[in-house]
């Protein structure tokens, strides 16, 4: 049964989310690195063509938990799967099953829509791997994440 505590985002949520964000920021040590705005994450999750989707958690009418995420595709299964970007919880309410509920919500549209996987990146120092391990979740210890942004991600885009 669906944890009601678990619901789709709506645009009255975004300042909620907003804030979230840069509490979890702060969590991972690189608040200087956020600047999302409430007009950004208004148009991404509500504007013409959206392109991500959300879920929070609610406890006596306060968000207190979020996902956010969107569709990846496996060339290999030949399906899309979501990437979550962020799941964060308020660290009173952490061991509330919060966390899995929201979790448990996203491969629920999984199995829901045929996607193939659930997907995430997680910090090396993150204590909260050892819950995504008893879920079933595999490290990809193999894989390294690489990105460009700023002046490297500039300098490649000139050279078209």
């Amino acid at each position: 049964m669906a944890d009601k505590r678990i619901r789709r985002i709506r645009e009255e949520d975004v300042d909620a989310v907003v804030q979230l964000v840069y509490d979890l920021a702060e969590f991972e040590r690189a608040r200087d690195e956020c600047h999302l705005t409430p007009g950004q994450l208004r148009t991404a999750l509500f504007g013409e063509a959206p392109a991500l989707f959300g879920h929070v958690a609610e406890v006596d009418g306060e968000i207190v938990g979020y996902a956010l995420w969107f569709l990846n595709f496996s060339t290999w299964r030949g399906v899309h799967g979501i990437y979550l970007e962020d799941l964060y919880v308020r660290p009173e309410q952490r061991g509330s099953g919060l966390g899995k509920a929201l979790l448990a919500t996203l491969a629920a549209v999984c199995v829901e829509r045929g996607y193939a996987r659930l997907e995430w990146s997680v910090l090396n120092w993150n204590p909260a791997q050892g819950f995504y391990k008893s879920l079933g979740a595999v490290p990809m210890d193999e894989w390294t994440v690489d990105r460009l942004t700023d002046e490297p991600l500039k300098a490649l885009a000139a050279q078209v």
